[in-house]
């Protein structure tokens, strides 16, 4: 089967590396890829945003299969365009996409369903949420409606930060993401990533994993797009997985069928475990960013077929075999993120792969033949143990292999589920 993959970060450097082992694969392409994903694929430069140039492609090279991994193309209708050709695809609809394109969307989707979350407002006009900010009082969230890179959510926890978010939203600072801002309840617990293949009425559930969005060390500094995770999450137990899968997922599927979006594709529910059980915090209708590169690493099973079988509705019955090991990834970014940071400077070496670890491409290029760093986060050094502990060493000890003076990382991911003496 000829496949092709869309988009060019660590998770789909991911992706590419599991799906290059699938015997079913006959050729697989990227676009617009990355110097890692080109050891197990063939790079096609078009831009990914022109979907007719995608769709030619496609048609011209007689791909049989596509593979969005990013959210925007999905929340911009590729899906929609290349299933028009009767060219199959592992995405959502851009109708089902809303779920990760308009928080509003999602909580009201939430609230017509019954599907636990925090209480919620929306709002078009900044004193009107101003308002509702000084009545409701703080710890408060308030997030940008749209697509924010994911910059667009800030946990306030005085009144002041909170007023200060909605002036940035209202005042352009996430473009027409911040058009609408959504103002909801903070919720107190551990969070988790969760994530399930869907076929429109089947779910199948993959599994769990913990992201670090603080910059630094202790959970401290600005929220970014991650520096490390690690899969399972110990906070998913069997019954909290069982929960999450009568009480969330599956009332969404339910639901977006009946409101004529049916869902197909990956549901990535950002869970907040909490006293009363799990609740929704948002969904992303991707693989997480860096929580995909741990799943790959513990999937044993093909992952084609199930990719295939999301997008063909054939999902109900099929099972997927996973290691019982921890895999743990480390962000390697450039100096400065989440703020300014240079681009282009060189990596000198990386280490030697092994069965256990691998290094994932997450904003590289070749300059003049040379490995240099093009964006904040750069590298997913990610390694496999049978103990969160030993998962943790292996990454760390092959961090530390890596020669690339502008890089740098928090040291401390894991902590939670090793406070936990897992």
């Amino acid at each position: 089967m000829k496949v092709l993959l869309i988009g060019s970060g660590g998770r789909e450097h991911a992706l590419a590396w599991k799906l290059a082992q699938s015997p079913r694969l006959t050729q697989l392409f990227a676009a617009p890829g990355n110097p890692g994903i080109a050891d197990v694929a063939t790079l096609i430069e078009i831009d990914v945003e022109n979907h007719e140039a995608v769709l030619s492609f496609c048609l011209s090279a007689g791909i049989e299969f596509v593979v969005v991994g990013p959210e925007a193309p999905l929340v911009a209708g590729l899906a929609d365009m290349l299933r028009a050709e009767n060219i199959l695809v592992f995405g959502p609809s851009q109708a089902a996409a809303q779920l990760e394109g308009s928080k509003g969307f999602t909580k009201d989707i939430c609230a017509r369903y019954g599907i636990p979350t925090g209480a919620y407002r929306r709002f078009t006009d900044a004193a009107a949420a101003i308002a509702y900010i000084h009545a409701q009082g703080a710890p408060i969230v308030i997030k940008a409606d749209g697509l924010a890179a994911g910059k667009g959510v800030t946990v306030a926890m005085t009144v002041e930060e909170a007023v200060a978010a909605v002036e940035d939203c209202f005042s352009g600072a996430f473009g027409a993401a911040g058009a609408e801002v959504v103002v909801e309840a903070f919720l107190d617990g551990e969070e988790a990533s969760f994530f399930c293949l869907c076929d429109g009425t089947n779910a199948l559930p993959l599994g769990s994993a913990q992201d670090h969005k603080r910059v630094g060390d202790g959970d401290t500094g600005p929220n970014t797009g991650g520096m490390g995770a690690y899969s399972p999450a110990p906070v998913m137990s069997a019954e909290m997985v069982e929960r999450t899968m009568r009480e969330i997922i599956e009332p969404t599927l339910a639901g977006m069928a009946e409101s004529g979006h049916p869902f197909e594709g990956v549901l990535f529910a950002g869970l907040m475990i909490t006293e009363k059980g799990p609740e929704l915090i948002e969904y992303n209708v991707r693989f997480g960013d860096p929580e995909c590169q741990v799943l790959m690493m513990r999937l044993k099973s093909d992952l084609l077929p199930l990719l295939l079988a999301s997008a063909t509705g054939e999902l109900a019955g099929l099972e997927a075999e996973w290691r019982d090991d921890t895999a743990l990834t480390v962000v390697m970014a450039s100096k400065g993120y989440p703020a300014a940071y240079d681009k282009g400077t060189p990596i000198a070496a990386l280490p030697a792969e092994e069965a256990a670890m691998k290094v994932f491409h997450a904003g590289t290029a070749l300059k003049n033949g040379a490995l240099v760093a093009t964006g904040g986060r750069v590298l997913n050094v990610t390694a496999i143990g049978d103990t969160v502990e030993a998962a943790r060493d292996a990454a760390y000890a092959a961090v530390d292999k890596v020669s690339w003076e502008n890089g740098f990382c928090r040291r401390d991911i894991g902590w939670r589920a090793i406070g936990r003496n897992v």
